[in-house]
């Protein structure tokens, strides 16, 4: 039996809510008010890495792939941007939710039900999003290798994803599960939790080198996320492909 990386149990966690997806005031408001800190650090890194020219801030020609796209709340700003992307999902109601959803807004955009492991495409990527992913799949070293297989070379991979600390579980499960209630109950499990080193090591057996790793926190003044080098939580690192 073919391995894979597909956990049924987050599968069809998330399936049952993908009717959420588009909604800023739902089940994935949390997602919603922390794309915009992703967002931009996703665009600054693609312009520094691949536009020559500095005034140049669209991502004309850039290929993109978002895995675990899931309503492509990733996937339509970049497109709108000028790249051209592609996401997959192994939520089949996922992907006819984003499907939709891009349909409406007249944008480009092909969305594929495919884990990285039985995704076929005859070209590679200048940039791969594993964004809020790898703590809800069933192997995460495959999870990588797999991944790292559809970047071209010198290109950029970004993983977004929760430390595995005493914080993250105070934090993210026991606040924003249980008193928030901002996710629902059960949405995390901390054992899947990833520490930055052990992600690190598994990139680094792909030829995925550390690039550079921040941490994202929430400002309960503002409301919003903002970058931090407090990665005791929420972390994004940035991975290039030698």
């Amino acid at each position: 039996m073919k391995n894979i990386t597909i956990n049924k149990k987050e599968i069809d966690k998330f399936s049952k809510l993908a009717s959420e997806w588009w909604n800023p005031n739902g089940k994935f408001k949390p997602l919603h008010k922390f794309n915009p800190v992703r967002l931009k650090y996703i665009k600054e890194s693609i312009v520094k890495k691949f536009k020559k020219k500095k005034i140049d801030y669209s991502l004309n020609n850039i290929k993109i792939l978002d895995i675990g796209c899931g309503g492509g709340l990733l996937c339509e700003p970049l497109s709108r941007l000028g790249a051209k992307v592609v996401g997959i999902d192994a939520s089949e109601k996922n992907i006819k939710i984003a499907k939709t959803h891009a349909r409406q807004n007249n944008l480009r955009i092909n969305y594929y039900c495919a884990s990285p492991e039985n995704f076929i495409h005859k070209d590679k990527f200048d940039v791969i999003l594993n964004m809020e992913i790898v703590e809800h799949v069933q192997d995460i070293n495959l999870f990588l290798k797999e991944s790292s297989k559809f970047l071209k070379k010198n290109g950029i991979m970004f993983v977004a994803t929760l430390n595995k600390t005493l914080k993250s579980y105070i934090f993210a499960i026991i606040g924003a599960e249980y008193i928030l209630r901002w996710l629902p109950i059960g949405t995390h499990d901390w054992n899947m939790f990833v520490k930055p080193t052990d992600l690190i090591k598994i990139c680094k057996k792909n030829s995925l080198y550390l690039d550079e790793i921040l941490g994202v926190k929430y400002d309960v003044l503002t409301g919003d996320w903002k970058l931090s080098k407090d990665n005791d939580v929420n972390y994004m690192v940035r991975f290039k492909k030698i």
